[in-house]
């Protein structure tokens, strides 16, 4: 198994031109058996942005899903459906003695049915605004 999660992400902070450092990040999975409301969604896994704003690696969260082996944090498998990546970006900017209008940013992205090895979903993110894309 490869060593790399089949979903990463990555933050720059387009506000200084460098990585997001520290950034909370979580992800979960959203079932098609009936959730309705994005505040049941739970995360399933979690980490934080290194030195070069990357998630190159999931911790397991309390869930009741079980991508993200806890013994070995390794990610054991990806299958179709909707994805949600929460970045907590308020925590990092009062860090930079900054404020922001964005809280926490969610990204949701649909994997298709049979999916390809690995999805990025890199955030530019500014104090006031953020963009993103399907990266490689």
């Amino acid at each position: 198994m490869s060593s790399r999660p089949p979903i990463t992400c990555h933050i720059l902070d387009t506000t200084c031109g460098k990585p997001a450092e520290n950034v909370k990040c979580e992800i979960s999975y959203i079932p098609s058996n009936g959730i309705t409301s994005p505040s049941e969604v739970k995360p399933f896994g979690y980490a934080y942005t290194n030195q070069d704003g990357r998630i190159g690696s999931w911790n397991a969260a309390n869930s009741t899903e079980t991508f993200i082996n806890a013994e070995n944090n390794q990610w054991t498998k990806l299958v179709s459906g909707t994805y949600r990546i929460r970045y907590h970006t308020k925590d990092y900017f009062l860090k930079r003695d900054g404020t922001t209008f964005f809280p926490f940013i969610d990204i949701w992205f649909e994997v298709p049915a049979i999916p390809e090895k690995h999805y990025h979903v890199p955030l530019l993110l500014s104090n006031y605004g953020y963009s993103t894309y399907r990266g490689s």
